[in-house]
């Protein structure tokens, strides 16, 4: 956890230092701004976010929440910015092609990305749609044909996203009607213990065939202690490294968030251990991280649910997020099973999203 947070500050670092010193270049910023202002306002803006940060670990209200909001989302508008600087400067060699055309287009570049932060904006603020699959699962009895499982993944609820916004999604969900629930991880964003409120919110979610959650890297983060027991304590089932049996031939099973697991280099085949011996029929993994997809399916899993990639949440950084984890978002085909990646119902950081709205999963089982 030390070293992804030193590798953050120092990628953020960078992009701040790389976009100021592009922005000083610009005509128009170069004739009229005086370059202290230009070093004082990135060293303002630099320090937003450790501020948010930092204060909100200890205080709260409305200050604190404005705070986090805009510290949040300037990271999301850095990136732009730097992405779209960034760009110009190859295409022109960092201005030795172009000397006299380059700095008025980064002003473009600039401009560029305040569009592109705006849409992403509006994205992310947007409620998530329903994505809707229809799964062929192997061994599903005749009872279970058509039955519709309603997934949600990373909802990151907080200070940033609170009651109303989970109450709202706890109502998109109930709305489907679902058959069975499963929330993959990735509760609650913050430091602190998750509050009350949210915890009745989320018991509101019902099903007849129950309500079913595997933590995600953030249960991981504050220890998983913290919230698994409490959502246990709300009534929804928790598959923490282990399996149940829904109905005769329904199996169900979920395990530890794996990224957090080889970030602390436990090793073992958890995934295989946990399916093996299984009874004979239809199972649905759950899984936080899409990761063992392969062992899954040979293990005789027929269905995959996973969340944690948010679909790379800000284009273009779904093309970094892909090399990570290769099943991005969307329904793939792995050596027979079905994988399912939600792309996250809320986000991560930046309330912001480009291109695609956080989505809820709706998946209708079919025999055949």
């Amino acid at each position: 956890m030390r070293s992804f947070f030193i590798k953050l500050i120092s990628i953020y670092t960078l992009m701040h230092v790389y976009v100021f010193w592009r922005i000083a270049t610009i005509p128009f910023v170069n004739r009229h701004v005086s370059r202290i202002w230009i070093i004082l306002a990135g060293v303002i803006l630099w320090s937003l976010f450790f501020l948010a940060r930092s204060v909100g670990r200890r205080e709260t209200g409305t200050y604190i929440t404005v705070l986090e909001f805009f510290g949040m989302n300037w990271m999301a508008v850095l990136f732009l910015a730097f992405i779209s600087l960034l760009a110009i400067d190859l295409v022109t060699g960092f201005g030795f092609f172009m000397p006299r055309t380059a700095p008025l287009l980064r002003g473009w570049a600039l401009a560029v990305a305040g569009l592109l932060s705006a849409i992403a904006l509006f994205q992310g603020m947007r409620a998530p749609v329903v994505e809707n699959y229809d799964v062929v699962l192997p061994g599903l009895s005749e009872e279970m044909e058509g039955r519709v499982i309603v997934a949600m993944s990373d909802l990151h609820v907080g200070r940033l996203r609170g009651k109303s916004w989970l109450a709202a999604r706890v109502a998109q969900v109930q709305k489907e009607r679902p058959d069975l629930v499963v929330l993959l991880g990735d509760f609650f964003e913050g430091h602190d213990r998750p509050r009350d409120d949210l915890l009745a919110v989320l018991k509101q979610l019902s099903a007849p065939l129950g309500v079913w959650a595997v933590p995600g890297n953030h249960e991981h983060h504050r220890g998983r202690n913290h919230v698994m027991p409490r959502l246990e304590k709300e009534g929804i089932g928790v598959l923490i490294n282990r399996r149940v049996e829904l109905k005769p031939g329904f199996v169900m099973a979920g395990v530890e968030d794996l990224t957090s697991r080889y970030r602390s280099g436990r090793k073992g085949d958890i995934v295989s251990k946990v399916l093996k011996g299984r009874p004979p029929g239809a199972t649905v993994f759950l899984s936080h991280t899409p990761w063992q997809a392969k062992t899954a399916a040979r293990a005789g899993a027929g269905l995959m649910l996973s969340g944690h990639t948010h679909g790379g949440q800000i284009w273009p950084f779904g093309y970094i997020t892909r090399r990570f984890y290769p099943l991005l978002s969307g329904q793939y085909k792995v050596d027979g099973m079905t994988v399912i990646v939600c792309r996250g119902t809320g986000t991560w950081g930046p309330l912001m999203r480009l291109w695609q709205p956080g989505e809820i999963s709706r998946i209708t089982l079919h025999s055949q």
